[in-house]
């Protein structure tokens, strides 16, 4: 890859994760009117009318090969649908702070899943960012140890979420090099919205019709559907299939970064030391974790 293109790439997965760290911003605007798994039903109904008028206006409208039906159902399946229903549900039974360190495992678990899947390179200098990355989450996370609250059943919750995300990036890397990002994400937001509309109607439909939705909240939907389930995605796909499943994941840490930024400049939320330390580790370690120095671990890639 070309250092250019390198580059580009990068920016993607930054970009990525900044429209999803500002993402709990716009829904937590979306929840004083309608209920979490609504708000995925809707983000996800605007990103499909969005990028199939986008496909079709470009014309660059791909179909699904049948060969290929089975892995953007699993896509879909693993992400949104189990995703966000793992982490909705564990978030009402763990605190936020405790939610926060679970999914940064994300990246920490993915290595030892993905070498059965993918012959991705990984080194000692990798994991010593991937390691470091997790500990700067535990550092923001431990400067307010009353707010790790949570029980069995909501950890558990929480990992579906987790490995959801994780068996996500392989379906999605075997697609990327068949497809563009934009006709995976399409087909995957489409079905994943198929998916939650018997749980909306079942349990939301009289909040729905009931619901008087103001002009913040109608414009909070359009940036999550636009940027969040639309732009987010197609660009952390192309992270994906350039940058690897291992490397990429790992980005997902700098969420939580952005989520504070965004929370500090538009909440007014309080900026403490040990956040700032926390923060400042994260990025740190994902610098080391991108590093393509170092001498790569020797992985027994016979079992597959």
């Amino acid at each position: 890859m070309g250092k250019v293109k390198k580059y580009r790439v990068h920016l993607l997965a930054l970009l990525a994760m900044l429209f999803w760290g500002i993402s709990f911003v716009w829904s937590k605007v979306v929840f004083l009117t309608y209920s979490p798994i609504t708000t995925i039903f809707f983000r996800l109904t605007i990103s499909v009318i969005f990028l199939f008028l986008y496909m079709l206006l470009a014309r660059q409208f791909e179909k699904i090969k049948a060969k290929d039906l089975k892995y953007i159902l699993l896509s879909a399946l693993f992400n949104p649908f189990l995703y966000f229903l793992g982490e909705n549900f564990g978030l009402q039974r763990v605190s936020a702070s405790l939610t926060s360190v679970i999914i940064a495992t994300i990246p920490v678990i993915t290595p030892f899943i993905v070498i059965f899947f993918y012959n991705e390179r990984i080194t000692r200098v990798n994991i010593l960012g991937l390691i470091l990355s997790f500990v700067g989450i535990l550092i923001i996370v431990f400067s307010d140890m009353k707010q790790l609250q949570g029980d069995f059943s909501g950890i558990a919750i929480l990992f579906v979420a987790v490995f959801s995300a994780i068996f996500y990036t392989i379906f999605v890397k075997k697609l990327s090099h068949s497809y563009s990002a934009v006709t995976i994400i399409a087909y995957q937001n489409l079905i994943g919205a198929l998916m939650f509309l018997p749980l909306v109607l079942w349990l939301d439909l009289d909040q729905i019709m009931t619901a008087k939705p103001d002009t913040d909240t109608i414009f909070s939907l359009l940036m999550l559907g636009i940027f969040a389930s639309s732009a987010a995605f197609i660009f952390f796909t192309e992270a994906i299939k350039n940058l690897g499943i291992i490397k990429t994941n790992l980005y997902t840490n700098l969420i939580p970064v952005f989520t504070f930024l965004f929370a500090f400049i538009i909440l007014g939320e309080k900026v403490t030391l040990f956040k700032t330390i926390g923060l400042i580790t994260v990025i740190l370690g994902i610098i080391l974790s991108e590093s393509e120095k170092g001498e790569e671990i020797p992985i027994d890639r016979s079992v597959k």
